[in-house]
């Protein structure tokens, strides 16, 4: 029989053995939020949970499960071998914990699939990661990443990252790059995606004195980000990064492929226009329509973007920052890497002494 477990124990497991996640509710719910790390094998399709749910409402609690065992039933061996497929425990869970997650873990710990249900299901996940939030404190002081838009501080983390540096990467999260233009070629992350993938990345932070994060504002495409973050934003030592406007071309370039998304990047200019100076919008609209990118970009650099950067860095107090003059992402990563370990190594002896 299978086991109901508490999100407590769901941890606990995480942290012991390996075990597949699995939400069993439709692709439309799992598409928009679900436990990080889960993979989605659904009880119904999304027309056939609407089915059911209208029979629900406007029928009979009778009906709607007996119009669902009709079409679990005509699915099932499908459904079974999913789950055996991934040949390890299961973990199942469905919006709060009812029916679909208790049939779909009875079905499958009838074929010999040893599975939990996770009480409360989706529910209660998001509930903890409220909590969570709400409560969260860290010790740990920010490095804060800033410069002029394309100098490739998004990369620069990510490669931080991959060495073992304490990184939140939150455009990552929030799968925006920031600006009018960020979402080009992504799916922005809804708010509920975003906070669970930042309590996440909290808790598995390195033990350091310090973490890096980039210079964000309190929106970034779709997500708020929590006023403690913010806090710690606002209180950290700021890196201003200059490039040449060269290379923030190029970044821009390769980033957005604006070639493969012409349409959306002329909507995208079309918001920000109007706050342009008038020939400058002219310019950038005609590089545009002429499919003159490279110009198009720096115009953007030159006329909106760097303007905006530079009203907002003088915000800060002098003994607050810190100016990295850099040619390119590679001497970037090398500077910011060797500034995090010498304010890593003052902090331990401080702490010594």
């Amino acid at each position: 029989m299978f086991q109901d477990i508490t999100i407590e124990r769901l941890f606990e497991l995480r942290e012991k053995k390996e075990f597949s996640l699995v939400d069993v509710r439709s692709p439309s719910e799992f598409n928009e939020h679900t436990i990080p790390g889960s993979i989605n094998i659904p009880l119904f399709t999304d027309e056939e949970r609407a089915e059911v749910g209208t029979l629900y409402k406007q029928v009979s609690v009778e009906a709607a499960k007996a119009r669902g065992l009709e079409i679990v039933s005509a699915k099932l061996p499908a459904f079974i071998q999913s789950f055996q497929e991934l040949s390890r425990d299961v973990v199942v869970f469905c919006w709060r914990g009812g029916m679909r997650s208790k049939t779909a873990a009875t079905v499958i710990d009838l074929v010999g699939v040893h599975s939990y249900r996770l009480q409360g299901g989706f529910r209660t996940y998001r509930r903890w990661v409220i909590q969570q939030l709400d409560a969260m404190e860290m010790a740990q002081e920010a490095i804060v990443l800033n410069g002029y838009t394309g100098s490739n501080k998004t990369v620069i983390l990510q490669h931080l990252k991959q060495e073992g540096l304490p990184v939140l990467d939150l455009e990552g999260m929030a799968n925006h790059r920031g600006s009018i233009f960020g979402q080009i070629g992504l799916k922005p992350h809804n708010q509920k995606t975003f906070d669970s993938l930042l309590v996440g990345e909290i808790e598995r932070l390195p033990a350091s004195p310090y973490f890096l994060m980039e210079g964000e504002s309190k929106r970034i495409g779709k997500v708020l980000l929590p006023d403690f973050l913010l806090k710690k934003k606002e209180a950290g030592l700021q890196l201003f990064i200059h490039m040449p406007i060269e290379e923030r071309v190029q970044h821009i370039l390769a980033d957005y492929s604006p070639a493969n998304h012409h349409d959306e990047c002329v909507e995208a200019f079309q918001l920000i226009k109007r706050r342009i100076h008038t020939p400058a919008a002219a310019k950038m609209e005609e590089a545009l329509q002429t499919r003159n990118y490279a110009e198009a970009v720096e115009l953007l650099l030159t006329y909106y973007y760097d303007p905006l950067y530079e009203r907002t860095a003088l915000q800060y107090k002098d003994e607050q920052t810190i100016d990295l003059y850099v040619q390119n992402t590679e001497d970037a990563i090398i500077k910011v890497k060797e500034l995090w370990q010498k304010k890593s190594r003052t902090s331990a002896k401080s702490e010594v002494n």
